[in-house]
């Protein structure tokens, strides 16, 4: 089998295992950490990235991708020791989050120079260290598919072209970004099995879903537990009748969990699970709530469960 990219090196991918395809371990503005880093609590952090990844190892997970990138405070190091000190491979990523925004570094250069930072990080290591991205991030979200969104895709697309890596792509199902940003990939030649599209289990919008499916793209049913954009019934819902339609094979289930975020003061967690914006948020909940609903409704069985969190993953990393 071919290799896959860990922070830890590369390993064989049918090594993987049980994997949770779209996580992170902290989720942080790197400018502010870097202006002021005492308002971080940095062992804080890492034993909550610690206790997550624990609890997902408990319930067989053997391998985390982290969908990381620049804008979300990317640390290898940080995301090494937690590999290291829990046993559980995390895959990174390069590319950059960003819903609009770009520095004038990537506004004043082109595409291409933007991807060959990419490259970089997949074919030599990121972040002064040996430590190889085994996939590319990028997003659209409220905004849409600005310009800089595009110039970010299509920079992807290049590096995906130049290196082999897949793709992950966050998107936003409410304004529709997901058949833009295949588009966008379609048209730089962007082999489309390699294309993950996340976040399409915030819809109940199946015709939507289905088109990006038709297209040959992985979709991304990733945000379990985050009830703010769909609660866990409906999400249920739309999974249960993907399953039962024959999409097994291009289903990504995950929690998009962050250990820790600093978008909120640390009080808001209370303020969002008490207006019911989260509930039971965290590593596990696809196991511990998800799984066991699919499999009362009929659609998930042993082996449809090995495909959606073994061999898709797998396959999207590898080809």
């Amino acid at each position: 089998m071919p290799e896959v990219q860990t922070v830890q090196g590369a390993v064989d991918a049918g090594e993987l295992g049980l994997v949770l395809a779209h996580e992170h371990l902290r989720f942080r503005d790197e400018a502010v950490v870097a202006q002021w880093p005492e308002r971080y609590d940095e062992q804080a952090e890492l034993d909550a990235a610690l206790e997550a990844v624990a609890a997902a190892k408990s319930k067989g997970v053997q391998t985390i991708v982290d969908a990381t990138a620049m804008f979300g405070g990317r640390d290898v190091r940080f995301m090494k020791q937690v590999a290291d000190q829990t046993g559980v491979r995390i895959v990174a990523c390069t590319g950059i989050y960003s819903y609009d925004y770009l520095p004038h570094y990537f506004e004043n250069r082109d595409v291409d120079a933007m991807a060959d930072h990419f490259v970089a990080d997949i074919e030599h290591g990121i972040q002064g260290t040996d430590i190889k991205a085994a996939f590319l991030k990028c997003a659209a979200d409220e905004a849409g598919v600005t310009e800089n969104v595009e110039k970010i895709h299509r920079a992807v697309a290049r590096a995906s072209l130049r290196t082999g890596a897949p793709i992950m792509a966050h998107s936003m199902p409410a304004v529709a970004t997901g058949p833009r940003q295949v588009e966008i990939f379609a048209e730089e030649g962007v082999d489309l099995s390699r294309v993950q599209i996340a976040h399409c289990g915030d819809t109940e919008d199946l015709d939507y879903i289905e088109g990006l499916l038709a297209s040959g793209v992985y979709v991304g049913l990733d945000r379990y537990g985050l009830e703010m954009f769909l609660p866990i019934d409906k999400r249920n819902a739309i999974a249960a009748e993907l399953l039962r339609r024959g999409h097994a094979e291009r289903i990504l289930i995950s929690q998009d969990y962050c250990a820790t975020i600093d978008w909120y003061p640390a009080e808001a967690k209370g303020v969002f699970e008490g207006q019911g914006a989260i509930r039971n948020w965290s590593m596990t909940l696809v196991f511990d709530e998800v799984v066991p609903a699919l499999r009362e409704l009929g659609v998930m069985d042993d082996a449809t469960f090995k495909t959606v969190f073994v061999e898709n993953p797998r396959r999207w990393l590898t080809a």
